[in-house]
């Protein structure tokens, strides 16, 4: 089922992504994680490219696993360390899984892997729309800017390239401000960008991945975040607590504000998914009118 066709039918949609082991690792974790998130009925999970830049190489088996489990896999697919070639090859793996959406995104820069081919994402897209193959395509976009962007107007110009090249809808990086969310939705409106825009949030539950996922991401932090990661850095129980209700409150006041949708990082925790599921599952139900 095309993603694109759950937005039509659904006020809010409710996601997760997860990420595959590494080429070597065992799947019985990701398969475990895969088992009790689709238990929460999500109506769809994003799987992004492998761990330890393996590309694309895992992510059609573990989209394969997560569609065996009754729920939609979004495929990540990036492009800026590959050959049309390599592209292809992995559009044609993921059509032989059974795999109907891909999220089309340029990826990390990887030094002297530059591609011969492909430098930003749109032009991903419009490889993609050509390819011969049907699938639904997703993009990511940025409420804070793209880290390599002059500034947001710029960004959203190159938002809108992406969009006009076949995207259906659009996932946003992590944030921890709503208000850079809203902010970002006018602008994105304003310049004619119509499609779904699912909210993407991040829970800060572990304090290795407050350290990583805020050096990576660049997100802005609150200074009401920024109290609870000093309070409760050095206290796992307390700072899982925490982490856990700061994303309820966002992910209701986004919900509350009429966001299309929550994609949630999950990390591959389950456990996480799970308490945040069991939050906000009667406020999705009211307003999805189910």
């Amino acid at each position: 089922m095309y993603i694109s066709e759950i937005f039509k039918h659904k006020k809010a949609v409710y996601s997760f992504e997860i990420f595959p082991p590494k080429p070597t690792a065992d799947l019985t974790g990701i398969t475990d994680a895969i088992e009790r998130l689709s238990r929460l009925s999500p109506d769809y999970i994003s799987v992004t490219c492998s761990a330890g830049g393996s590309g694309n190489s895992r992510t059609a088996e573990i989209s394969k696993l997560v569609k065996n489990h009754g729920i939609e896999p979004l495929a990540h697919v990036t492009c800026v360390n590959s050959e049309k070639k390599d592209v292809a090859r992995t559009l044609q793996e993921l059509s032989l899984s059974g795999i109907e959406n891909v999220l089309a995104l340029r990826g990390d820069r990887v030094e002297g892997m530059q591609s011969p081919d492909f430098s930003y994402a749109n032009e991903l897209v419009e490889f993609i729309k050509t390819s011969g193959y049907t699938f639904d395509i997703a993009a990511a976009c940025y409420p804070e800017g793209h880290p390599e962007s002059a500034d947001l107007v710029s960004d959203i110009r190159n938002l809108k390239r992406k969009v006009d090249a076949g995207v259906t809808h659009l996932n946003t990086q992590l944030f921890f401000d709503n208000e850079d969310f809203f902010r970002f939705m006018d602008m994105i409106r304003l310049a004619g960008i119509d499609i779904p825009v699912q909210a993407g949030i991040m829970p800060l539950v572990k304090k290795n991945h407050v350290d990583r996922i805020i050096s990576l991401s660049g997100a802005k932090i609150p200074a009401k975040i920024s109290r609870m990661i000093s309070r409760f850095y050095d206290k796992p129980e307390s700072l899982m607590e925490a982490g856990i209700a700061y994303a309820t409150d966002q992910i209701v006041d986004l919900i509350s504000a009429g966001a299309a949708g929550i994609h949630l990082y999950v990390m591959n925790n389950a456990s996480v998914a799970e308490r945040i599921t069991e939050n906000i599952s009667g406020i999705f139900k009211d307003v999805n009118g189910n």
